[in-house]
């Protein structure tokens, strides 16, 4: 399994992903400034992988702590939690991490220090171990609503490399071809930063599904001609009413699937849903770098001056998504009573 990021005697260590896919490079951070950069720059990306990074950085940062008193201490994770509550302000497992990891702290503060910070690590590995759970529990959930063979198209990166491995909409994918269907993947480059391209077919070739890519305003002519039979995507915030914060483009792919009469479904973890935010209006959505847009590997490609938006995200309305699958099970419309059904006494979390 690609090891996305992992916990070392040394550090925090992450695969690059904005070297892929034609150089394997890993990274190790041994600060939580470091880890706050990598996320931020898309060093690891992918709603579940963030939290867990942000999960490990905080314990990084604990554990590099001189404080002597659990006050110090916790004026300390206050300030590395506020750090990293800035680096991406639309994927919710973020703020999901930092809250479970503060909570964990208000349980253990009457231990020594010593053991606040083994028992933060600890559940930062946790975190990590509990994902790769989650996303192979969503896969045989998922798996039951792929196709038997054909077309199934996906959109960004919601692979091993977007979570701590298997992958949610790339693990349904996965946990379809495991149980003997015969899918071909159509992969999405996803401008501007291309995680279709250069991560989901590099992942897919890794494990010998055949993939095809293709660029983004190609997937109505590919649903047109009969080459898409179902379509799969991930999520960085799921609303309470199933709206869906996904990677920009998302919201084309769903239309042109409700228009060609194509199921579009989303695979997330339960830590995705936030069911503090309403409906998809009150997402944060991210907006990034312009050089994203005017320069394609160093080279320019629009006149200087030019006027750029570069959203990271866009929202699909819950009325587009066919089920929302999650390692719980999967969710159906009206998605304001299965979801919180799934999601159970799951906290509610917001930045």
């Amino acid at each position: 399994m690609i090891q996305t990021l992992e916990w070392t005697d040394q550090g925090v260590r992450f695969i690059d992903q904005t070297k892929l896919p034609t150089e394997e490079v890993y990274v190790t951070c041994t600060t939580h400034e470091q880890v706050a950069d990598v996320i931020r720059n898309m060093v690891v990306r992918g709603a579940p992988a963030i939290g867990v990074a942000a999960a490990m950085g905080i314990a990084l940062g604990v554990s590099n702590s001189t404080a002597e008193s659990t006050g110090d201490l916790k004026r300390d994770l206050d300030q590395i939690c506020d750090l990293i509550g800035k680096t991406r302000p639309t994927a919710v497992n973020l703020f999901w991490a930092i809250r479970r990891m503060q909570e964990k702290f208000e349980r253990i503060r009457i231990r020594p220090i010593p053991q606040i910070k083994r028992d933060l690590i600890e559940e930062a590995r946790r975190m990590h171990a509990e994902d790769i759970a989650a996303n192979q529990a969503m896969g045989r959930h998922g798996a039951t609503l792929m196709p038997n063979d054909g077309g199934v198209l996906t959109h960004c990166n919601a692979g091993a490399l977007a979570t701590a491995g298997y992958g949610t909409a790339l693990g349904v994918i996965r946990a379809a071809v495991e149980q003997g269907k015969k899918i071909h993947v159509y992969a999405d480059e996803t401008r501007p930063f291309l995680q279709g391209s250069r991560l989901t077919a590099w992942e897919l070739m890794k494990d010998g599904i055949p993939t095809t890519v293709i660029s983004d305003n190609m997937a109505g002519a590919m649903m047109s001609q009969g080459k898409i039979g179902a379509i799969v995507v991930g999520a960085d915030r799921i609303a309470a009413n199933g709206d869906v914060a996904n990677k920009i483009g998302t919201y084309t792919v769903a239309i042109l699937a409700k228009e060609h009469g194509i199921p579009f479904y989303v695979a997330a973890p339960i830590s995705t849903v936030d069911l503090a935010c309403a409906d998809g209006s009150r997402i944060p959505i991210e907006q990034r770098n312009a050089r994203e847009i005017t320069h394609i590997a160093g080279k320019q490609m629009v006149p200087d001056g030019v006027e750029v938006e570069n959203p990271a995200f866009d929202v699909t309305p819950a009325k587009y998504v066919a089920a929302i699958i999650t390692e719980k099970g999967i969710a159906r419309a009206p998605y304001d009573q299965s979801l919180r059904a799934l999601a159970g006494q799951q906290a509610e979390v917001h930045p």
